[in-house]
């Protein structure tokens, strides 16, 4: 495995870091804890000493089964990320339910990275009104975290507003070959380090966008490099190319795709793809840019939907449409998993304003009924 410092400090973090959003699943939609924990075990004993979860992730299922695997002598062995979901509470008096249910689930002492979540106008705003940062410093004080920084879902402008307000121990953000303008994209990234803040990334492959069957287009652009990869590895050997990363998460579901993340991420080197990988890169980001509809990265902040409409799946099925020829087995799929449609959609908004993208879901669901009826 890769490793980068993390100046704060000066330990060495592997640049695959484990994100636990998507976990192993259960038929009923459940972790399967047993498959989570030998992942997340298999992972660490490979090199991987970077665990981040939310509480949030899964229902909190994420965090319970987190603290599982760090059973046995594994919590010595990794940094562990979690973060404060203010919009759980609105209240500041809510704040240390949260936490204290969060050391509970992870059954731990002290969490490492400590994040104020999903920054972004709204929820900094509230962050302000309930003195979430001095909640968090308080539990710095009290041993119970080590290190303060934040994840981002907003554009360039706050995020340099945010960067600057606080002497941050580290941020998340999202970046990917597709996002490399969006919210604070590296324009960011470069910022952040500019103020000698290390920066975690997420969404490396766009919730599984950049993975999934490609459009011919994309299939092409791939065979016409002389190296032939897989397009996660394309994906995460972009990222790595930067030497400014601290850490890449990825969020596997399994343990082939961990073993392959890892592979990508101990060869990896920064400043190391040629002139040309890296231009067959951008026209592969730009035809996607092209084809998809709504750039939903399926991290299913919007849910749970007050009319139980399964939301990120309904836009996965939309852009489907435009990415690969308009299948009937894409029509199909959509009446097996809506029958009467979206159009119980009420149009609440509720899922909008939790929208990290800032996508205009009910607009996609009315769009989506009429499309395939």
């Amino acid at each position: 495995m890769q490793y980068r410092t993390f100046n704060k400090t000066g330990e060495k973090v592997s640049l695959m870091g484990l994100g636990t959003m998507r976990l192993p699943l259960n038929t009923d939609g459940s972790i399967n804890e047993d498959e989570a924990i030998k992942m997340i075990r298999h992972a660490i004993d490979n090199g991987v000493n970077y665990v981040d979860t939310a509480y949030m992730y899964h229902d909190g299922e994420s965090e319970v089964v987190v603290g599982k695997a760090l059973k046995d002598g594994y919590r010595e062995k990794v940094i562990l990320a979690d973060k404060l979901a203010v919009w759980y509470t609105r209240e500041e008096s809510g704040l240390p339910d949260i936490f204290e249910t969060q050391m509970k689930r992870l059954d731990v002492d002290c969490i490492d990275m400590y994040l104020l979540h999903n920054v972004t106008k709204p929820i900094w705003k509230l962050a302000g009104k309930v003195n979430a940062m001095s909640f968090i410093e308080k539990k710095k004080a009290e041993g119970k975290i080590k290190h303060i920084g934040f994840s981002f879902h907003d554009d360039f402008s706050l995020f340099k507003e945010v960067v600057d307000s606080y002497d941050w121990d580290f941020c998340q953000i999202q970046l990917n070959y597709m996002d490399t303008e969006w919210q604070a994209g590296l324009e960011g990234l470069k910022y952040a380090a500019s103020k000698g803040i290390p920066v975690v990334i997420m969404e490396p492959l766009k919730g599984g966008r950049l993975t999934d069957v490609l459009p011919e287009r994309v299939e092409k652009l791939f065979d016409s490099l002389d190296t032939k990869r897989t397009p996660a590895d394309w994906a995460l050997r972009w990222l790595a190319n930067f030497p400014e990363i601290m850490t890449i998460l990825t969020g596997v579901s399994n343990i082939q795709q961990t073993d392959e993340n890892m592979k990508t991420l101990s060869e990896a080197m920064p400043n190391s793809m040629s002139e040309k990988e890296l231009a067959t890169i951008k026209q592969i980001a730009d035809t996607y840019r092209e084809m998809i509809q709504y750039d939903c990265t399926t991290c299913n902040y919007c849910m749970p939907c007050p009319e139980r409409l399964n939301i990120p799946h309904a836009m996965n099925i939309y852009n489907e449409w435009f990415l690969f020829a308009q299948s009937q087995k894409t029509k199909d799929d959509f009446k097996m998993y809506f029958p009467k449609g979206t159009s119980g959609c009420t149009k609440c908004k509720v899922c909008e304003e939790k929208c990290p993208q800032h996508l205009n879901i009910s607009e996609m669901m009315e769009k989506a009924d009429a499309l395939f009826k």
